[in-house]
């Protein structure tokens, strides 16, 4: 459940008065996590379906269970295939039976394996693993079956752990301080210590990756990938269908850069079984690997051992999933639209086919073979409102403000003991200050707006363009993280026709991090960008600067 920070609740109090009820976190403050499409729910009660707040469906026939409950209780169920169940037994259930060793323990992530094994890290950042083990996949030091959870402390003692990734039989983990750490299965150096023994306790994976901060990480069924905080895609393991994306075929027993995405910034990678989806900063999607069942999305069924566009409409995707025991691929659009291509129930779809599903997960639960889960399944909020959703709710509200702004002739209702508490500026420019109306002519309504309904509600909705505006005043009040805000906001509505225009900004308010964003998707789009009215009118200076970078970095050459 949320934390409540002091000041929040004694906020609402001030908002509400006596009239104000203490919030409580109940039953009520979560609804039921959507699990229909998944068969294997139906073994659940209605009344436990109720209390499911996580879960993740495994096997090698969708037919393993774990659940966590709005109580912090873990529950499983199914055919216990290697005693991945946890339970001390290789009994089978058809009733959730409730595993006591993690009850209690908050969980962040968890991966699993095709023996199966599981791998799951807890809030605190402890790592926990169970299941098949012949090939010191769980990091004990042993290959005996883990028929009960194991705490994994061997060389991560130290270590908080946010995100865990299983092989068929290798496991991969990533630390708060940007550390790889593999262990397992290593026959054809997935486990990247630069030979082919299996390594039967955590190992931190170092070469090309010894300077670098991952942060994100992956693995195909005999392969591993970590993205490191420059946008880069490190890759290692099984080659033999191209799906490290180095345009070989060969084992690499050590990480290995992604030479191809040069100039591409990658944000998020996935793996299927033999191929490989990543994500970019730009909202694109690039494909490589096995292509037997179309997973690539490119029209055929060639492989390809370098890095694909993978064509969508013109959206930008911000999700990807793939999962390494399927041959499926799935990305969900800034829009709300989700796509899924490859292994069909038996089809080939080659390429992105328009669901009408609102979740990725949907398509692994329909789609693929086995219909396991991608991820950790997470409830979302109901409607019974937090101490933050109240106070979003009160944003501009004439019947409990104390305060209001007069700007271009329209009024914007707030409380002043918000502004006091969540901004600098306000704590002293409202200290003394007994008026009940402000006027501002400095900055534009739309503008000043979207300012204070930050306070509130600690996002902006914004165009790109009015972004530019907001992070003008950002930059005047010395609000670092609604400037960052902005420069999110304008990276996503980036095109040809404004990128001129934004770099211009990013200049302007010495917005370095998205100066150099702007100018690299200018010279990626360098062709259609010169075309456009912005660059034409463009500042003197700013074309002098842009044309003798673009020079540096060889833009020119033929």
């Amino acid at each position: 459940m949320e934390d409540f920070l002091e000041d929040d609740l004694f906020l609402l109090y001030t908002l509400y008065g006596k009239r104000g009820k203490p919030v409580q976190a109940t039953l009520s403050s979560l609804k039921m996590l959507d699990v229909g499409k998944w068969p294997i729910f139906s073994l659940c009660s209605e009344e436990e379906l109720q209390l499911v707040r996580q879960a993740c469906v495994f096997g090698s026939a969708s037919n393993e269970l774990l659940y966590t409950t709005v109580n912090d209780e873990v529950f499983v169920l199914g055919t216990n295939c290697c005693g991945c169940l946890g339970l001390g037994d290789v009994q089978s259930t058809i009733e959730p039976r409730r595993l006591d060793s993690l009850s209690g323990k908050k969980i962040a992530c968890l991966s699993y394996g095709s023996g199966p094994h599981i791998v799951l890290a807890t809030t605190e950042g402890e790592v926990f693993t169970w299941g098949h083990n012949a090939y010191s996949q769980l990091g004990n030091g042993t290959t005996n079956a883990g028929l009960v959870p194991y705490h994994i402390s061997t060389n991560l003692s130290n270590k908080q752990v946010i995100e865990v990734a299983c092989g068929s039989y290798h496991s991969l983990v990533l630390t708060s301080d940007g550390e790889v750490f593999a262990w397992g299965y290593n026959n054809s150096g997935q486990v990247g210590s630069g030979s082919t023994a299996n390594q039967p306790i955590p190992r931190r994976v170092t070469g090309c990756l010894q300077s670098k901060v991952a942060v994100n990480i992956a693995c195909g069924q005999m392969c591993s990938m970590a993205v490191v905080s420059t946008g880069e895609v490190f890759v290692w393991g099984y080659n033999g269908n191209g799906q490290l994306g180095l345009g070989s075929s060969g084992n690499q027993p050590t990480p290995c850069r992604v030479a191809a995405l040069q100039g591409i910034r990658v944000q998020r990678v996935a793996c299927g079984y033999a191929h490989t989806l990543v994500l970019t900063d730009e909202g694109q999607v690039y494909a490589w690997g096995a292509n037997s069942y179309g997973q690539l999305g490119t029209g055929n069924k060639s492989n390809q051992s370098y890095p694909t566009p993978v064509v969508l409409e013109k959206d930008r995707i911000i999700e990807i999933a793939a999962c390494h025991s399927a041959h499926t691929s799935a990305a969900k659009t800034q829009g709300g639209h989700v796509y899924m291509w490859g292994q069909c129930r038996g089809q080939s779809v080659t390429l992105p086919h328009l669901t009408h599903f609102s979740s990725t997960d949907d398509v692994f639960a329909c789609f693929a073979t086995p219909a396991v889960t991608w991820r950790l399944l997470s409830v979302e909020p109901d409607d019974h409102l937090t101490v933050a959703e109240s106070l979003k709710r009160e944003f501009d509200n004439p019947n409990t403000a104390d305060l209001k702004f007069l700007v271009d002739g329209k009024y914007i209702y707030v409380h002043k003991v918000l502004l006091k508490i969540r901004c600098e500026h306000f704590r002293s420019s409202l200290e003394d200050n007994e008026d009940d109306i402000v006027e501002m002519s400095e900055f534009s309504y739309p503008v000043y707006r979207a300012f204070l309904e930050y306070l509130y509600t600690d996002s902006i909705s914004l165009s790109p363009e009015e972004a530019v505006g907001l992070l003008d005043l950002a930059t005047f009040y010395r609000e670092n993280r609604l400037k960052k805000l902005c420069q999110q906001t304008i990276k996503q509505g980036i095109c040809e026709e404004n990128a001129i225009a934004l770099l211009s900004a990013a200049v302007k308010y010495e917005a370095q991090d998205l100066e150099e964003f702007c100018f690299r998707f200018c010279i990626n789009h360098l062709t259609v960008v010169t075309q456009t009215s912005g660059f034409a009118e463009m500042d003197h200076d700013l074309l002098k600067n842009f044309i003798s970078k673009a020079s540096r970095v060889g833009a020119f050459k033929n």
